[in-house]
């Protein structure tokens, strides 16, 4: 009874967390809905905004007029509702940490966070104004740039996961020189790898422009290294749990 308790006790809590998660999700979808036409014109203006005069985006579907608004405003609730999401994820995990855990994992939340968000905003500001230009541009001549609501939404959602995450390259530069599955010398050495492969993973996420591939590869460089220099201050998990133990 002794050892079945504490998981029992661990798993409510985990039911009561994951519970005001999706409340506050759903307060903030609720609060949003009222707008979501509003945030579905902001989201499609940089796309709006390149369009030869005249021309105007479709619906094929019949219900893609209501759904895919709401599937906007959707997403934009759950990024709105995220400082909710990952302080319950906190209040979860925290008990379980050490005090020098604590005070590496808080600051690694929010950059990541942090992080995510301006990729985000760097594709929506910069990268799709210069992109849907670009394409409007060389589009041939007789042909109607009208693209679907639902699959300009899927279009622009992939490119926000991808921008968000390759903003976490610092993150993952210091997760790795912290856990010690490499070092900061082996990290500084692998620079030329980088490089290439984020023009690789540029020409595999981005429309086939080298502009959009440019403006997605400079970014992860030079996210790298501001990871190296981080690194610079991130002592080995090794050699920080040595430390931990010394003082028992």
């Amino acid at each position: 009874m002794d050892d079945t308790q504490p998981l029992i006790e661990h798993l409510i809590e985990l039911r009561s967390r994951l519970i005001r998660t999706l409340v506050g999700l759903l307060l903030c979808f609720v609060a949003l809905v009222p707008f979501s036409e509003q945030l579905y014109t902001f989201v499609a203006q940089p796309l709006m905004s390149s369009l030869p005069t005249g021309n105007q985006m479709i619906a094929t579907d019949v219900i893609a007029p209501f759904f895919v608004p709401m599937k906007v405003t959707l997403m934009l609730a759950f990024l709105a509702s995220l400082p909710n999401t990952l302080w319950q994820v906190w209040a979860f995990v925290a008990p379980a940490l050490y005090q020098n855990e604590k005070k590496l994992v808080l600051p690694l939340v929010i950059s990541t966070v942090l992080l995510f968000f301006a990729g985000m905003a760097f594709a929506y500001y910069l990268v799709f104004p210069t992109m849907f230009k670009f394409l409007a541009h060389v589009t041939p001549e007789g042909v109607s740039m009208a693209t679907d609501i639902d699959k300009y939404l899927s279009f622009i959602l992939g490119m926000f996961v991808a921008f968000g995450i390759t903003f976490e390259t610092p993150v993952i530069v210091v997760l790795l020189c912290r856990m010690g599955v490499v070092s900061l010398a082996q990290l500084k050495a692998a620079r030329a790898y980088v490089i290439v492969g984020a023009f690789v993973v540029a020409a595999i996420v981005t429309p086939p422009d080298v502009i959009s591939q440019i403006m997605l590869a400079v970014p992860i460089v030079i996210l790298y290294e501001a990871g190296l220099q981080v690194c610079r201050f991130v002592r080995p998990k090794s050699t920080a749990l040595a430390e931990v133990m010394d003082e028992y």
